[in-house]
């Protein structure tokens, strides 16, 4: 069984994504992919310049900035965007209301996404949330994959749309499906069409039975990438014929399964 890197460079991933708060961001630097996409998950932990630095010497790095935080609201408090090593490159999002202080979730998107796109124009887009915001912005549509991506991106690009689209997918090489569940199974949950075809208090993990496990199963291929590694090629090669230019993948059983 392929396992780590040779798994990985099998399925065709771009670009790996990781969260601070589960790991050291330097773990990119064993994850044989050339671009590195690290998430926000509140100013705790923002990783260190020195720490970004390194990784953006060997990668090509993208920090997720949350434009209406304090500390990257371009119109407001931007203190932390100095700090930012320039090598490092961005993708703009609203920002998850997890990380944002409530009067940090009533200001407005829009005129924070233009005026942070004037500072950085080759920044990718976050489009959760503020799919139509995102794409009167520009750049590089930065989607999270969902049952529908596949169609959304074959609309957009009939509509004549020709700038990049990239998606975000949580990952599992693996096709047991208790290991997915338990990696993706509440992600899946999450997502809106889920929760309501969910029975009520159903599990959504491994210990998911009967029309829940039933609901998940389907979910959790609809809202990630999961299965070997020539299954996850498969998947990426149809995102990829429908026009999706990058496709990033965060390891949901750890990083370690993507260069271990």
């Amino acid at each position: 069984m392929l396992t780590g890197e040779r798994a990985v460079a099998r399925t065709g991933l771009d670009a790996v994504a990781l969260k601070p708060a589960e790991c050291d961001v330097r773990r990119a630097l064993d994850v044989p992919l050339p671009t590195v996409a690290v998430d926000y998950e509140g100013r705790d932990h923002l990783p260190d310049p020195d720490v970004l630095a390194e990784v953006a010497a060997e990668k090509r790095l993208r920090l997720t900035t949350p434009v209406r935080a304090d500390g990257f609201d371009p119109l407001g408090d931007d203190s932390l965007w100095e700090t930012v090593p320039s090598a490092v490159r961005r993708v703009l999002v609203a920002g998850h209301g997890a990380y944002l202080s409530d009067e940090e979730r009533r200001r407005a998107v829009a005129p924070r996404l233009r005026a942070a796109r004037d500072r950085v124009p080759d920044a990718w887009v976050g489009t959760e949330g503020i799919e139509r915001l995102a794409l009167a912005a520009g750049g590089t549509q930065y989607e999270l994959l969902s049952r529908s991506t596949v169609r959304d991106v074959r609309a957009l690009r009939a509509a004549g749309f020709d700038g990049r689209v990239a998606v975000y997918a949580p990952t599992v090489l693996s096709d047991d499906e208790d290991a997915a569940l338990d990696a993706v199974g509440a992600y899946a949950a999450r997502r809106r069409p889920v929760a309501r075809a969910l029975p009520d208090d159903a599990a959504t993990d491994a210990g998911a039975t009967g029309r829940a496990r039933e609901v998940l199963s389907a979910a959790v291929r609809d809202y990630a990438l999961v299965g070997g590694p020539d299954q996850v090629a498969d998947q990426i090669r149809a995102l990829k014929d429908a026009g999706v230019d990058v496709v990033v993948g965060y390891p949901a059983r750890g990083v370690d399964e993507f260069c271990g």
